[in-house]
């Protein structure tokens, strides 16, 4: 399994849910925000922000939450965000792609580089490990949606590149220019997606032991806890056992 999807299972375990869920519905309704500043505050004509409200709808963010965060874009006073990605190596050598929208550059890039001194990691230049990652698609349904076969089937129907299924769900993956239209696709066909979002995805992953795995999940805890970061990547994988172990600890 990927880090990222395995980090994200073991701290989704791990929060506390109420804290969680107001943190990452800020960090939903910022994107929101800055979507609909960047281009109209419709949907239907505005890709990013079809993407940003599927996001939050697939967390169970309120309607009302959702519009009066697309209406702030309108409001004129809304803070000036810049988008900003960070790149370095944590513990293991292991890749990390940092996504931030922030209204200070110099506390954020402060916050992001102490995280990565601290974990014994170093934060490097933009593209110092980009280049390993590529920037796709994500589509998740529920294991609800259908069999394997047959979201194989609206899949390869719908243009995408790559399906992973599981006991847990189903992950289609799809160049990242198409997500809109693949996305629309699978939609007519299985329903509405529990996610669809842009990725960095790695080209190869880094396997880790245990010790260095708690590491990194810390790392990306810290950094995830910081209200400028919005979505953490980092190309390390865990065996079956070390990840039971992570799990239960």
């Amino acid at each position: 399994m990927a880090g990222h999807s395995q980090f994200k299972n073991i701290m989704h375990r791990k929060g506390r849910q109420d804290a969680v869920k107001a943190k990452m519905f800020s960090k939903l309704a910022r994107e929101i925000t800055v979507a609909a500043k960047m281009g109209t505050p419709d949907v239907d004509m505005n890709p990013r922000l079809r993407l940003a409200v599927l996001a939050a709808k697939a967390q169970s963010m309120p309607k009302d939450n959702i519009q009066r965060a697309i209406n702030k874009a309108a409001g004129g006073d809304t803070e000036n965000y810049d988008e900003v990605r960070y790149e370095g190596y944590g513990p293991g050598g292991v890749a990390v792609i940092v996504e931030a929208l922030t209204d200070n550059r110099n506390r954020t890039a402060s916050n992001v580089r102490a995280a990565f001194t601290k974990a014994g990691g170093a934060l490097g230049e933009t593209n110092s490990v980009s280049f390993m990652w590529d920037r796709v698609g994500e589509i998740v349904y529920p294991a609800s949606a259908g069999d394997a076969e047959k979201v194989m089937d609206a899949a390869i129907e719908a243009g995408a590149d790559d399906v992973q299924s599981d006991e847990e769900g189903h992950t289609i993956l799809c160049a990242f220019e198409n997500i809109g239209d693949v996305s629309k696709a699978l939609e007519a066909t299985l329903g509405e997606a529990e996610s669809v979002k842009t990725i960095w995805k790695p080209q190869n992953n880094v396997p880790v032991d245990e010790e260095r795995a708690q590491s990194l999940l810390r790392l990306v805890s810290v950094l995830e806890d910081d209200d400028d970061v919005q979505n953490v990547y980092a190309n390390f994988e865990v065996d079956d056992e070390t990840l039971a172990k992570l799990s239960a600890a």
